[in-house]
């Protein structure tokens, strides 16, 4: 994988990837930027979020459950000190659906954690990382 930032003045960037897709970067007013676009951190958390939402639906799907509504929480907590790297991480598994068996959700999100998510993998080498299953049986 190939990757890039390009700045634009004070603290914006426009990042992209391989696929092309363009993403702005930049930082608060604060420390010289205009709030226009996502904090390279913020971007960490969505990574997160994706990876770890990408393995549990393709196991449900695997599994047939009937999800009808998914979403991937991510509060995340930083040291005081620089660097300011994520020190726990909660992830909070909202799924909805008709006759969601609650085993095979929690076999998807935990093979998500120890197998899959290479996110996961990386980022608990330095943060703690815990996570919530909230299911909403649909009739």
């Amino acid at each position: 994988m190939k990757a890039k930032v390009i700045w634009h003045g004070d603290m914006s960037f426009t990042g992209s990837a391989d696929t092309g897709f363009l993403l702005p970067l930049d930082a608060s007013h604060n420390v010289g930027g205009h709030d226009s676009g996502f904090r390279p951190l913020e971007l960490l958390a969505i990574g997160l979020a994706g990876c770890t939402g990408m393995d549990v639906i393709a196991i449900l799907r695997k599994k047939r459950q009937d999800l009808t509504d998914f979403e991937v929480r991510v509060k995340a907590l930083m040291s005081d000190q620089h660097p300011k790297v994520f020190t726990h991480i909660q992830l909070e598994y909202i799924l909805s659906g008709r006759n969601l068996d609650p085993a095979a959700v929690e076999r998807a999100v935990k093979l998500s954690e120890t197998r899959y998510c290479g996110a996961q993998a990386m980022l608990r080498k330095s943060a703690d990382i815990s996570s919530k299953i909230t299911i909403k049986q649909i009739d």
